[in-house]
């Protein structure tokens, strides 16, 4: 099973309704995937979450000519090779994220010639359920989430994560909303997208021990340990984070450092399921669960579904409710959630099928010029900047 090619396809959907949050007004989302294409005629899918441009330089300029020839079935040296000739411009950020995408569509291989699910190659005892939980609850009057909040509930989830972040009022008032809406049963993350600094996290955590928070999330910088170490001992409720981190390197100081409770790799960037693999073993060994981060598209999502479903100290996966086809349509059979958790497919691989109808109506013909607009983590253009 030589690799015979790797294909890529840069999606980007705008929303017709878009959408308030931390960094100012969604207008759209961006997502890349990777195919990877073996001569005896199978095909392997991953996705990226980072710069387009990027990506395609990575992936085609470099890796592509490199790999090809090569045995698709070799993940673990495949994986130290592309990481090698990228080290010097990457290790964290778009080439490793774009490391992660070759991966994942590796393991997707490696499963439909084994003829078992990838969760199953990770681990013989791995399940076929998969906590999910609802994200979004983004920025809005206080009564609209609520009403989203019961919402989420009616679909299926039995676990919702909203976003604090504008005052400690309407954080307060924002939370106590959620937590009536949701009952007393059922499960609450708060996420400060990075906009705590450590007093304010102090002072607002009696609030979030009050709701009864499932975990707070990523209350200040990625790059900011220092502010993590100082909050603990202060707050009651479980801290996580690592959405913005990259690889084995990077989240082992979180977790030697014993700055969090939860850590949340991300397949479309950390690295790919290899190196979320090896991030979720770490953790484990350390006496931390494992919660992926997912905020791009399907593939992620099932993905990393399969890491947390073969993970002994994996809780949950996200699964973003703002209106994002990337999640909902992309592919033939998008994901269910009944009673909080996912069900797994017994296919091979991932067990998924790309739309690819949608795929060529979101292809951007040119991942190096892309329209003004947000695109939740990235902006382009000055009138879509919030600083």
């Amino acid at each position: 099973m030589k690799i015979a090619a790797i294909e890529t396809a840069h999606l980007l959907y705008r929303y017709d309704k878009p959408f308030t949050y931390g960094g100012g007004v969604c207008t759209g989302r961006l997502a890349s995937l990777v195919f990877v294409h073996t001569d005896d005629g199978r095909t392997g899918i991953g996705s990226v979450y980072s710069h387009p441009g990027m990506v395609e330089l990575v992936v085609k300029r470099q890796l592509e000519p490199l790999l090809i020839g090569r045995d698709a079935a070799d993940i673990d040296g495949l994986w130290k090779m592309m990481y090698g000739l990228t080290r010097w411009y990457g290790r964290k950020g778009a080439a490793m994220s774009a490391i992660g995408g070759i991966d994942t569509a590796l393991w997707d291989l490696r499963g439909k010639a084994a003829g078992l699910p990838v969760r199953k190659l990770l681990s013989r005892d791995a399940k076929d359920l998969c906590p999910a939980y609802a994200s979004g609850l983004l920025w809005k009057e206080i009564a609209a989430l609520e009403t989203e909040a019961a919402g989420h509930i009616a679909a299926g989830f039995r676990r919702v994560k909203m976003r604090v972040g504008q005052s400690d009022e309407y954080d307060a008032a924002a939370m106590r909303a959620v937590r009536k809406a949701i009952g007393p049963k059922n499960d609450m993350m708060v996420d400060a997208v990075m906009r705590y600094d450590v007093a304010t996290a102090r002072r607002m955590a009696p609030v979030l021990r009050e709701v009864r928070a499932f975990w707070f999330e990523e209350p200040f910088q990625p790059e900011d340990i220092d502010s993590f170490l100082a909050l603990r001992g202060h707050i009651d409720v479980r801290v996580s984070t690592g959405e913005n981190e990259f690889g084995v390197q990077g989240f082992r100081e979180w977790i030697r450092a014993k700055a969090v409770d939860i850590v949340q790799p991300d397949v479309c960037r950390c690295g790919g399921i290899s190196e979320a693999w090896r991030v979720g073993q770490m953790a484990l060994e350390a006496g931390l669960e494992v919660a992926p981060h997912t905020w791009s598209d399907a593939v992620t999502m099932i993905a990393n579904a399969h890491v947390v479903a073969a993970l002994p100290n994996g809780i949950t996966v996200e699964v973003d409710r703002t209106g994002n086809p990337l999640i909902e349509r992309l592919l033939v059979e998008p994901p269910v959630v009944r009673d909080g958790v996912i069900k797994l497919s017994d296919a091979p691989g991932l067990g998924i099928e790309v739309d690819m109808k949608l795929v060529e109506k979101l292809r951007m013909p040119d991942p190096f010029s892309i329209p003004d607009g947000n695109y939740s983590d990235f902006a382009f253009g000055k009138a879509h900047f919030r600083g």
